[in-house]
């Protein structure tokens, strides 16, 4: 209804847009409701006057101040009698010649709910050829008088028709600009490219969906301001646009790192296409993650039945071994052998099970600050105890010295499992180099290289999947498997390369750099338990905190009445009495502090599934680095 009612005032002042005349009204309080662009136009008035709700006094001030009424004597007298002729108001005609030489009719009426309505004529024209032909008239004939009747009616045809086309005009430019605001507002770039695959129409959005590039491309050829790489990707979609098919799709661009969406949409009009494109670089990793623990979930439904029975077939095989070591008479000449290769082939697959349930089970990827060098130092030590005397060991962190989120477990235990690997491949003899560098501020790469023979080509293809070894029976095929895993997890890729000396691994997480903390605060800490209430008031007294606590809902919430210096609320989600943590939140006045939750539940718990859609939610057990870590989050509305 507010939409038709706009539209409405907007088709309302075009039309009084469009007339020659100047008009305006005012309220029985002397108040402007409404003026066309005539009336500012006519009487080059600031806009503060021609501003619906402008007062008339100011206006009569204005006019007789500049001169328009002539020398009227006492300004202020003069619009006194003016105001006082308003207010008293009755319907008149005049006609009064201006400072500035210009003649006008004013006609006022009365409006039957008070105020009123005025229209002003330039009858500059009129009244000169009034004179004109007065002083001439007997001279002029009378078709010279039909032709000038004539032509003054055109000339008054062609004035509207001039001020129609201003007006028109007037509303394309205000219209282009508000649209131009519009796409320059929007996160994504937007263009058209003609069909000689120019650029003929773009925001300045390039440069926040492609870092590097020119947001000044108008007039250039999409090839050139792409670059080979992206315009390889993009050019079968681009020519299938261009034949009338529209599309949406995804791709990476190489030098930025970044993964984008883009949509083309064929102009049927004008010929070319439209362009929509953004950065989902950030997406594109939460989607790689989630489709990993989707994944993980259904192997681990395929498989939990087999390595049960597989589990119960090799008790089995070795309960009966086990019986055969210890049969009176003892078995053939060679038979305890055969028992001792079957026990440990037993065992192994026991181990192998182990492994697989490892691989598929559930596991949650947990960030924390991570200083890189000291993980790298840790690591290095770790791994030096592993090398024999003729393997060399140098690690690099290129990234710097800021902390940054990661899962400090899984990034271990990825990236020992390729160290180790890479030791094998140099045999007796090599180096191994471990790199870790910043790649456009989107992504972390851990780079691990090695001097031995690289990988084959069938090495490439299949190295990441599940039981593909090249080390024989003295392997099971998932150590790179569950490093591809745990990095999907986490959002990142793994990509193996041959390199100059030997073979190479990355592994490429998304950079979450720490936020710098705040200054510290004020803490409502609400627990229940005694013993843990004191361990987490601990945490975040080390953390620089000051803390306050409670153990029900009703006591925080009075605590939050009488305290306005709390700056945020940290609550389990099981309190003392009725009501949980969620009924907290639930309470919480309107403008209240950032809050947060924390529970044992576990995740598929309705209380801990409905928590997560109010607050933030941290998992029991935690360590004083990983509450630190959670309470940075943004808790949102």
């Amino acid at each position: 209804m507010t939409s038709k009612h706009n539209d409405t005032n907007a088709m309302t002042m075009a039309g009084l847009n469009l007339i020659q005349q100047a008009l305006s009204i005012y309220d029985s309080d002397l108040r402007l409701v409404v003026c066309n662009q005539r009336l500012r136009e006519m009487f080059d008035l600031p806009r503060w006057l021609v501003t619906p709700g402008a007062d008339f006094r100011d206006t009569i001030h204005f006019l007789a101040t500049r001169g328009d009424y002539g020398d009227v004597g006492d300004v202020e007298d003069f619009v006194r009698t003016r105001v006082e002729q308003a207010r008293a108001f009755e319907p008149h005609y005049m006609e009064r010649t201006r400072a500035n030489g210009r003649t006008i009719s004013v006609e006022g009426t009365p409006l039957p709910e008070g105020g009123w309505v005025t229209v002003y004529t330039d009858i500059t024209r009129t009244k000169r050829q009034e004179v004109l032909l007065r002083s001439r008239s007997e001279e002029l004939s009378d078709q010279l008088l039909t032709y000038s009747e004539e032509l003054s009616a055109a000339n008054r045809e062609l004035s509207a028709t001039i001020t129609a086309l201003e007006e028109t005009k007037r509303q394309l430019t205000a219209s282009e600009a508000r649209a131009r605001l519009t796409t320059e507002m929007m996160p994504a770039h937007i263009a058209h490219v003609g069909t000689d695959r120019r650029y003929t129409y773009s925001n300045r959005r390039l440069s926040t969906v492609l870092p590097g590039a020119s947001s000044d491309i108008v007039g250039l050829p999409i090839e050139d301001v792409l670059g080979p790489q992206a315009y390889t990707a993009i050019a079968p979609r681009l020519d299938l646009a261009f034949r009338g098919e529209a599309s949406v799709f995804e791709f990476n661009h190489e030098p930025s790192s970044r993964r984008i969406r883009a949509a083309f949409t064929p102009d049927d009009n004008q010929g070319g296409v439209y362009i929509l494109s953004m950065d989902i670089t950030e997406e594109a990793q939460t989607r790689a993650a989630l489709q990993q623990t989707r994944r993980r979930e259904i192997a681990a439904q395929l498989t939990s039945g087999l390595a049960h029975d597989f589990s119960n077939l090799l008790t089995i095989i070795l309960g009966m071994q086990s019986k055969l070591q210890r049969m009176e008479p003892a078995p053939g000449p060679g038979a305890d052998e055969l028992i001792t290769a079957t026990i440990a082939a037993a065992r192994r697959g026991g181990s192998l099970l182990n492994r697989i349930a490892d691989m598929t089970g559930r596991r949650e990827h947990r960030p924390v600050p991570t200083d890189l060098g000291a993980f790298l130092d840790e690591l290095e030590t770790l791994v030096r105890s592993t090398l024999p005397e003729g393997v060399s060991l140098s690690m690099r962190n290129l990234t710097g010295a800021h902390p940054f989120l990661l899962d400090h477990g899984m990034l271990q235990d990825s990236l020992l499992n390729l160290v180790l690997n890479a030791r094998d491949a140099c045999g007796g003899a090599g180096h191994v180099e471990l790199t870790a560098t910043r790649v456009q501020d989107t992504w972390l790469d851990f780079t691990v290289t090695d001097t031995g023979p690289g990988f084959s080509e069938q090495a490439l293809s299949h190295a990441l999947d599940p039981f593909f070894t090249t080390k024989g029976g003295e392997g099971s095929g998932l150590g790179l498997t569950m490093v591809y895993d745990m990095t999907k997890l986490a959002g990142g890729r793994v990509q193996l390369a041959n390199g100059d000396t030997g073979g190479r691994v990355s592994l490429r997480l998304p950079m979450r750099p720490v936020q710098e903390t705040g200054a510290p605060g004020m803490i409502l800490l609400v627990e229940d338990s005694p013993d843990l209430r004191g361990t987490v008031r601990d945490m975040l007294r080390d953390a620089g905190h000051a803390v306050i606590e409670a153990a029900s809902v009703d006591e925080a919430l009075a605590l939050l009445a009488d305290l306005p210096q709390i700056t945020a609320l940290l609550s389990d989600i099981s309190l003392e009495g009725d009501r949980t943590g969620l009924d907290l939140v639930g309470d919480l006045p309107k403008g209240h502090c950032p809050a947060y939750l924390m529970t044992s539940l576990p995740p598929d718990d309705p209380l801990h599934i409905a928590a997560r859609k109010r607050a933030p939610v941290l998992r029991k057990p935690f360590t004083a680095a990983q509450l630190a870590a959670f309470l940075q989050q943004d808790p949102g509305p």
